[in-house]
């Protein structure tokens, strides 16, 4: 590189690190697909990673991946199409994503999936009835498009393995359990099906013993086959790297700086730098700068150091920049050291949720996203009076359901109840005082559910009116799996805030994922993909897995442009 010919604005270069046809920035799922793609297309290429794991949010999800027409679930005999795909992801984003970029995604995603398996020891499942979020609109699938990997021993890393990012929530010792598997374990002291399940995983889980394995599911196979992926394509992957700044030579991105382990250096990317560095979930002052209040750091689930390093790089390099204001938003519980992301706990029968004046207001069962946006959209304008909002159930739910990883009638932890994310009572009225709510309206609220649940009907929010409701509910409850009355004390309400996977604003990018600045212009030599980019999804959600579907999709979309280039 000539002397004075790399500019980083503002940041001290340092001397030269090396140089490779294309540098991926993060390894999560959009940054190691990218890395195999460009290695397998006949690429140099150098992953850096700011962490000092490797596998990101990805590593730590439950790894669904949602991708219309892949040949997984078309072997399943999934009744998908080109033409029943596009008609729904269109539907659910609307105008507001370009149609091009929505044609990107759907083309090239079964591709992607098939060149994975082709290049990485990574096989997938169909999570058969894990429906699309909106199954009602044209094209929406009731019995879904979603995958998630198959198990995988981790042996096969051999000391890499230690540095896989570790998941969100723990396997239970002894089991393997896949991510479509919790719907039953939440079930298993009330349903054959749901003790069947447990026993299967536990069966998957001595066998893997008995064999020696180390056996991975979800997040953590997904991220540990890309890394066996690139550790067979020689592609080298550096750890508690963190990307300082892009450098820019003439219009165009020609490298990063990082710090390599505390060293600062530039490492020249002849052809490009993808960047696959997650969101700003866990940047205070972004999310401030962005988002609506109230708004936590604390109470996101996806990597820690997703602080927005790519996203801010890419803005000084000239990015424009898109969905700012959004997150893959979910009901969480604020329980003390991390936050816990509800997923079946809201929907399972016998629970509702109410705002500050004791009152419901959304769907429980709605995809949890939506239910968030309804927590901000009316507590804009009235603040305080939809977050936080409260979960209540009731001893008859405790003694029916898994809630977290506290089996059915067992107490739950005191330091929940110290941190103030639980409360407990043996009357309405005196719950009510305890979360600080109206009595009168908190009966009234509950009364007005049990009639609801006893009939079957929800005639304020339509709860159980889609496929995708009854996907986390109790199918022995009837006439609607998904309401049942509150009326057994001792009652439970826990505090739901608005948590989230990961925040899915960032790098505006067209459908070949080049980054564009704000006149639509391509800014030469840089890519993005992932949550470090503006989500194909819009400010909606399709499915299980609309983050990593897309994100492996894109990375794999940058990594074939820059070949073919």
């Amino acid at each position: 590189m000539p002397s004075g010919a790399a500019r980083a604005d503002g940041v001290q270069a340092g001397p030269p690190l090396g140089e490779y046809d294309v540098v991926v920035v993060g390894s999560g799922a959009a940054g190691m697909t990218a890395a195999l793609t460009a290695a397998k297309r006949g690429l140099s290429v150098l992953v850096i990673e700011k962490a000092p794991t490797f596998g990101g949010s990805a590593a730590r999800s439950g790894a669904g991946i949602w991708l219309p027409n892949n040949s997984v679930i078309l072997a399943a005999g999934v009744p998908d199409t080109p033409q029943k795909a596009a008609t729904y992801l269109s539907a659910v984003v609307g105008p507001e994503v370009p149609a091009d970029r929505q044609a990107a995604f759907l083309a090239n995603g079964p591709r992607m999936l098939d060149f994975v398996m082709a290049h990485s020891p990574l096989r997938f499942r169909f999570m058969e009835g894990y429906s699309d979020y909106y199954p009602n609109l044209p094209g929406g699938l009731p019995n879904g498009r979603s995958i998630e990997p198959d198990q995988i021993d981790g042996n096969i890393l051999g000391t890499e393995l230690a540095r896989l990012n570790p998941a969100y929530m723990p396997v239970p010792a002894g089991m393997v359990v896949f991510s479509q598997d919790y719907k039953w374990l939440n079930l298993a002291a009330v349903s054959a099906r749901g003790l069947a399940v447990s026993t299967e995983c536990l069966a998957r889980g001595t066998k893997a013993a008995l064999r020696g394995e180390k056996p991975l599911t979800m997040g953590q196979a997904l991220a540990a086959g890309l890394r066996a992926g690139l550790q067979r394509a020689g592609v080298p992957l550096w750890l508690n790297s963190p990307l300082v700044d892009l450098v820019r030579e003439g219009g165009a991105v020609t490298g990063v700086v990082v710090d390599k382990e505390g060293a600062r250096g530039v490492v020249r990317a002849r052809k490009g730098v993808i960047v696959g560095s997650g969101g700003f979930e866990h940047n205070a002052a972004m999310r401030v700068q962005y988002q609506q209040q109230p708004i936590g750091t604390q109470w996101s689930v996806g990597a820690k150091e997703n602080t927005g390093d790519g996203i801010l790089a890419g803005q000084r390099a000239g990015a424009a920049l898109a969905l700012m204001d959004d997150a893959w938003w979910g009901p969480s519980i604020p329980l003390p050291g991390e936050p816990y992301f509800c997923l079946a706990e809201r929907t399972l029968p016998g629970g509702l949720i109410v705002n500050a004046n004791g009152t419901r207001f959304v769907n429980e069962a709605a995809p949890y996203s939506d239910v968030v946006h309804v927590m901000y959209e009316k507590d804009r304008g009235a603040a305080g009076t939809h977050i936080p909002a409260w979960l209540i159930v009731d001893q008859n739910y405790r003694n029916k359901y898994l809630f977290k990883d506290i089996l059915p009638t067992l107490p739950f932890p005191d330091a929940w109840y110290e941190a103030g994310a639980a409360k407990k009572a043996w009357t309405w009225d005196a719950l009510a005082g305890q979360i600080g709510v109206p009595a009168g309206a908190l009966r009234s609220s509950l009364s007005r559910f049990n009639a609801q649940a006893w009939s079957g009907t929800d005639s304020d929010f339509h709860r159980g009116a889609t496929a995708y409701d009854h996907y986390y509910t109790d199918p022995n409850v009837l006439p609607n799996s998904c309401l049942a009355p509150i009326w057994v004390p001792p009652f439970y309400a826990f505090k739901i805030v608005p948590g989230d996977l990961g925040t899915k604003g960032g790098i505006v990018t067209d459908a070949r994922a080049r980054a564009l600045r704000a006149d639509g212009s391509v800014i030469r030599g840089l890519y993005a993909a992932g949550n470090a980019s503006a989500a194909v999804m819009g400010h909606s959600y399709a499915g299980a897995g609309s983050t990593i579907g897309p994100a492996m999709t894109f990375g794999y979309v940058a990594a074939n442009d820059i070949a073919d280039a």
